[in-house]
């Protein structure tokens, strides 16, 4: 089978297109076809080697799988050949999305909706995953409260807003202003224009904020929750943050995404009933992962995937 793979750290042009052997799946596990991978800002820290998950390459990147299922090994029930599936394999370990072909951990998958093309539903898993844990097993999100998405047209973001809207949130967003009727569009209450406009004096009193970013940003964010709020950073907090959060009596939440084939499944019906979509900027075929990385460096609304 062809795969992207790298042999040093470095650039986009490091993906290059080799040769393997076709896994063959263990007990528990089952062989994807893979339609489609979504590609995630993880995916460019790792081929960088800022982010040094999966050791030193040659290795294949990609996380985020949509397919149909080829084989199922020893103790797969659920699943059986000819199924549409899409998953967050192996996160945070190998999981070689980029390719023809992945061996699965069948329990981290589920069915693709009807509805959902494969390229939507590749762009689904580390990112709606990432918006479904911040708010469901870090922040206890309930119907009317408010809540504060960054990036709001990002691939987290714009995932985030839809799942609190679903649940009967108002929400507020910060976005560049090319993109603010996007963030309308796609149910935002509120919109900044966050170069503009200083977030933390323009809004105040939310439940939850869904930080991206850190630094300062996480400090001001601190600032705009209610007594006993939460904010859930995607990246690690430091000691600042840490104790403004304690003298304000706010919870502070950091989160390394993790599969959850449950939570997937629950993103899944939101899918079928039309209360959330994935947007696709862009699609790359394998063989120009090396572009579609560079596109991704630019900020694009929604996912950028690579298709077979």
């Amino acid at each position: 089978m062809r795969v992207v793979t790298q042999d040093t750290f470095g650039g986009p042009d490091k993906l290059h297109i080799a040769e393997r052997s076709v896994p063959e799946p263990g007990e528990g596990e089952m062989l994807v076809r893979v339609a489609a991978a979504g590609i995630n800002p993880v995916d460019l820290a790792v081929r960088a080697g800022a982010f040094p998950l999966i050791g030193d390459p040659p290795f294949i990147l990609g996380w985020d799988i949509a397919g149909t299922v080829e084989k199922t090994g020893p103790g797969v029930t659920d699943f059986s050949p000819g199924v549409r599936v899409m998953g967050l394999s192996r996160f945070p370990e190998q999981a070689g999305a980029y390719g023809e072909y992945a061996c699965v951990s069948a329990g981290e998958f589920a069915r693709t909706p009807e509805n959902m093309p494969d390229v939507e539903a590749a762009g689904m898993p580390l990112a709606g995953l990432t918006g479904w844990q911040a708010f469901f097993d870090e922040a206890d999100l309930k119907a009317n409260d408010r809540v504060l998405v960054h990036a709001g047209a990002g691939g987290v973001g714009h995932l985030a807003i839809q799942i609190a809207k679903a649940f009967g949130a108002h929400v507020t967003t910060t976005v560049s202003a090319a993109k603010t009727d996007y963030a309308r569009s796609i149910g935002a209450d509120e919109v900044i224009d966050y170069r503009a406009t200083d977030f933390a004096e323009a809004t105040g009193d939310f439940d939850i904020v869904l930080e991206t970013v850190a630094g300062d940003q996480l400090l001001n964010s601190l600032g705009t929750l209610k007594p006993g709020g939460t904010v859930v950073s995607l990246r690690k907090a430091g000691e600042d943050a840490e104790r403004m959060a304690a003298e304000k009596g706010v919870r502070l939440k950091s989160i390394l995404v993790h599969p959850d084939a449950v939570a997937l499944q629950k993103l899944a019906t939101l899918v079928a009933e039309h209360e959330i979509r994935v947007h696709v900027a862009r699609t790359f075929p394998m063989e120009q992962a090396g572009d579609a990385h560079r596109f991704l460096e630019t900020g694009p609304i929604g996912k950028v995937v690579l298709v077979n």
